[in-house]
């Protein structure tokens, strides 16, 4: 059980509390936002951040990166809230988890091989725009005490690292929080504060069924949201831990995360939380502040209890100017600026799909849209581009004349193959070489069975050669061309 595992809880032990401390403040405006935007009261969000990323520190397959109540899965509850209200949200919660553990198991995990580098790249870039964009509400309308305040945090974060001794015990991001909400309070400026986002709850949670009927009609209204917040969150949580991986250079267990995911939201939904998932903003600054191990998760989330219940009053002094410096710092250090580099360099299919990503994502604020996107795209480049590695070479011996087909024949190539051969040419005999060919699909086997009848047709014989044992299986079991009764039926036109 990874509960045991003294390394992955215990091999950072400094780091790991300070950046969950971090982590913590940055969690709560962005967990009252998302309950905002739900439809629902802030301590649903606040209790969800807690219960997901304290559980998903015991249950999760990637150490370090940081699970709770996302915008991108409250964009998916708004109507089920609206129309039926908070007791089938949370219902809906619980059904998500189970719907999660479900995927787990069916190999949900293995689909990641499917999102290429140039979909994790728009995803990434999608993100750091999409949290920049989210600190633009902060920054409209406002004195300009607000701007002074967020230049400042952005000077601390950036220049207290290079501070000889020092620069180095702290995360810049808390030193920047402690120093503007000190100065603001001695300084007495007015500007807005997390106190202004909403109530905070002033109590602990407790564990609390949905009130909703046990019955079919239940399942048919929450099934839906539940299926569709499922997929959601299995897909930012672990595209984002690809993404940790690659940022810290590790390996995570993709199968564990997402079941940890779905364990991680039934307990949220008895609770009275919302549905959540990892979040890359939060998870970017847990590891640019020194976390890595489950320490910091779970610091992340038990700190942020503690915070709400027991010292809110200190917490909404905090000036939100100070977050946002934190957040547009996440932005900055998110984006692969490099991209723009290789604009000039890569394949114009490859630009293609990361703007493709990139632009879906932001114009849509929906992750799961913007990445699917993307995989269809790569998909059908890949796809275009292994058709044209398909040729045929021909050679004649009297009245036998040999096409040899090299290449990979399937719904896009099938097309071309049958336009290899000549069927009105003067000969009696064709064979039919497929000793380098490969056929994957029914579409190849059409594409083999239209070529055959159609020289039959013509009074030619067809002999197909070669086929290897993968090609042999899909063309014994659907092809007709040997199949007389198949054969009668489309030589006599019927």
């Amino acid at each position: 059980m990874y509960f045991f595992k003294k390394e992955e809880w215990l091999g950072n032990v400094r780091a790991d509390i300070l950046s969950g401390l971090v982590v913590a403040l940055a969690l709560v405006p962005e967990a009252i936002a998302f309950s905002i935007i739900a439809g629902v009261d802030p301590k649903v969000g606040l209790y969800a951040s807690f219960c997901i990323a304290v559980v998903i520190s015991f249950v999760g397959g990637r150490t370090g990166m940081i699970s709770a109540a996302t915008g991108a899965m409250a964009l998916v509850m708004v109507t089920l809230v609206k129309e039926h209200g908070l007791e089938y949200l949370l219902a809906a919660t619980i059904l998500t988890g189970l719907f999660q553990i479900i995927l787990a198991y069916l190999g949900v995990a293995k689909l990641m091989s499917f999102v290429a580098r140039a979909v994790v790249v728009g995803f990434v870039n999608a993100l750091a725009i999409l949290i920049f964009m989210a600190q633009l509400p902060e920054l409209t309308n406002v004195t300009w005490h607000v701007y002074a305040l967020t230049a400042v945090g952005l000077g601390i974060i950036y220049l207290f690292p290079y501070i000889p001794k020092v620069g180095k015990l702290l995360p810049s991001p808390l030193v920047t929080i402690v120093v503007l909400t000190i100065f603001v309070i001695f300084a007495g400026i007015d500007v807005r504060t997390v106190g202004d986002m909403g109530e905070l709850p002033d109590t602990l949670p407790i564990f609390l069924w949905p009130d909703v009927p046990l019955t079919f009609e239940t399942l048919k209204i929450i099934a839906p949201y539940a299926f569709a917040l499922s997929i959601v969150g299995l897909l930012e949580s672990l595209m984002t831990a690809t993404i940790i991986d690659d940022l810290t250079d590790t390996k995570s267990d993709k199968r564990a995360e997402a079941r940890g995911q779905g364990i991680a939201n039934i307990a949220s939904g008895c609770i009275g939380g919302m549905a959540g998932c990892a979040m890359i903003g939060q998870s970017v600054i847990n590891i640019s502040t020194g976390g890595r191990k489950r320490l910091s998760t779970f610091v992340a989330g038990l700190f942020l209890l503690i915070l709400v219940v027991f010292l809110s009053d200190i917490l909404k002094l905090i000036p939100m100017a100070a977050l946002v410096a934190v957040m547009i710092m996440v932005s900055i250090s998110t984006f692969d600026w490099g991209s723009f580099r290789r604009l000039k360099t890569l394949p114009l299919s490859t630009n293609i799909v990361m703007l493709s990503t990139v632009g879906v994502t932001v114009g849509t604020h929906n992750l799961a849209l913007g990445v699917l996107t993307g995989v269809l795209l790569a998909s059908l480049f890949f796809a275009n581009k292994i058709s044209h590695f398909m040729y045929c070479e021909t050679s004649q011996d009297e009245d036998t004349k040999t096409y040899k087909i090299v290449g990979q024949v399937f719904f896009n190539s099938a097309n071309r193959f049958v336009d290899f051969f000549d069927f009105k040419e003067n000969i009696s005999n064709v064979i039919i070489d497929l000793r380098r060919a490969h056929f994957w699909d029914i579409s190849a086997v059409h594409a083999l069975d239209k070529s055959v009848i159609k020289f039959r047709k013509e009074g030619i014989n067809v002999k197909v050669v070669g086929q290897s044992e993968a090609s042999a299986t899909i063309i014994d079991r659907f092809a007709i061309h040997d199949n007389p009764q198949e054969i009668e039926k489309v030589m006599g036109g019927h």
